[in-house]
């Protein structure tokens, strides 16, 4: 389980400042986005998927707007960062199915690609955040740092 946790939180120190800068976009651009399904639900939250054919629109509608307000503030923080990108990754996947695909049936490919240009760009985002994690400007990494040195804290204590 030990593992597995410091899986989770492992934040390379590779370059720290660019993931802080996609770190911050990404949560609030999610952020905003699920805020905005309160806000503005007859447009962008119960309203929306009904138009775009969602089943159980008005439970899905305010469940995926606070999966992108805490995953969003989770990224933004970088605090469990890889287990917030996860359903942003499958919010974004839903998002292109739903919206973009019809856009390329009627529309053809370039309306396609000029409506799903911000998709693309968070979904590879949520990927790479994913993959490498927060970074070393999160909360993942002093947390990573506060259990290894709790771990080894323990390790010196114990009479092996």
């Amino acid at each position: 389980m030990n593992q597995l946790f410091d899986r989770i939180l492992a934040t390379p120190d590779r370059s720290p400042a660019p993931l802080l800068l996609v770190r911050g976009v990404v949560g609030f651009v999610f952020l905003l986005e699920g805020i905005l399904k309160f806000v503005s639900p007859d447009k962008l939250g119960v309203g929306r998927f009904v138009k775009i054919g969602i089943p159980s629109p008005e439970v899905l509608a305010p469940f995926v707007g606070v999966v992108e307000i805490a995953c969003g503030l989770l990224i933004v923080f970088g605090l469990l960062t890889r287990l917030a990108a996860l359903p942003l990754i499958i919010d974004m996947l839903v998002a292109i199915a739903t919206t973009k695909v019809p856009i390329l049936l009627h529309g053809g490919f370039w309306d396609m690609a000029h409506e799903a240009r911000l998709d693309f760009a968070m979904l590879a985002s949520s990927c790479v955040l994913l993959a490498v994690g927060a970074g070393a400007h999160s909360l993942d990494a002093w947390l990573r740092k506060r259990l290894g040195q709790q771990q080894s804290w323990r390790m010196t204590l114990s009479p092996e």
